[in-house]
């Protein structure tokens, strides 16, 4: 496909973690032959859960085909769970894309527009739970690929997955030139990033703040 045109379509939304967008379209927008649409449900501008605003998206309803649709996560996915026009046209995008994924908890996303029944799909570590509310199958893995289904854990997940992602379409050696134009080498001040390691009294101070918008997206689709 190296060769080919590769259009990416990352189906937006307010309220967004905007580097759920920017780190995957950072990495695939340098794929051979892509043409990347940003595009909301009515298009124009989006704001992100930080205020960063990400003008002249188009409209879902114009885009008419993709080879690889991306679903972000954030706060805003609560609100975007429940917009039928939305969901409807991630629906629709995924019918005809070689790849239908998502970052961090915009895998909730694909599950209520139908697209995860049966999958192993990745989230966020605190949201991963809801997952089968879709009827998905939760995978702590950083990256879950469930045949054309590829899902990112939390938030900064979204370049491994992006990089991974580009392997697929492009081949690994391109993929690394990549990783290595972006200077991707994480090596972070603290082993905190994952609850696994991050100890029981971090995960403990820090899930509470999740609980609320969990437990009111759990009553929109309980």
């Amino acid at each position: 496909m190296s060769d080919q045109s590769l259009r990416i379509v990352f189906a937006i939304f307010p309220r967004l973690t905007q580097l759920d967008f920017t780190g995957p379209f950072e990495v695939l927008s340098r794929l051979p032959g892509a043409e990347v649409i940003v595009a909301s449900r009515e298009g124009g501008a989006v704001a992100s859960d930080t205020g960063l605003e990400f003008g002249s998206t188009r409209a879902l309803a114009g885009v008419e085909r993709c080879d690889l649709l991306c679903v972000p996560g954030g706060p805003g996915v609560e609100a975007a769970s429940v917009d039928r026009e939305y969901l409807e046209q991630i629906a629709r995008l995924a019918e005809g894309a070689r790849y239908v994924t998502s970052v961090c908890n915009g895998s909730l996303l694909l599950g209520a527009a139908g697209l995860l029944r049966g999958k192993r799909a990745a989230c966020h570590w605190a949201w991963r739970d809801l997952l089968p509310l879709f009827g998905a199958v939760p995978d702590a893995a950083r990256v879950v690929r469930d045949g054309r289904v590829v899902t990112g854990g939390g938030v900064t997940a979204g370049i491994d997955f992006a990089l991974t992602l580009a392997a697929d379409i492009a081949g690994e050696q391109f993929a690394r030139a990549i990783q290595l134009s972006i200077e991707y080498a994480p090596a972070p001040p603290f082993d905190s990033g994952r609850p696994e390691t991050a100890g029981e009294a971090l995960v403990e101070w820090v899930t509470p703040r999740f609980a609320e918008r969990k437990a009111r997206f759990a009553a929109l689709h309980g």
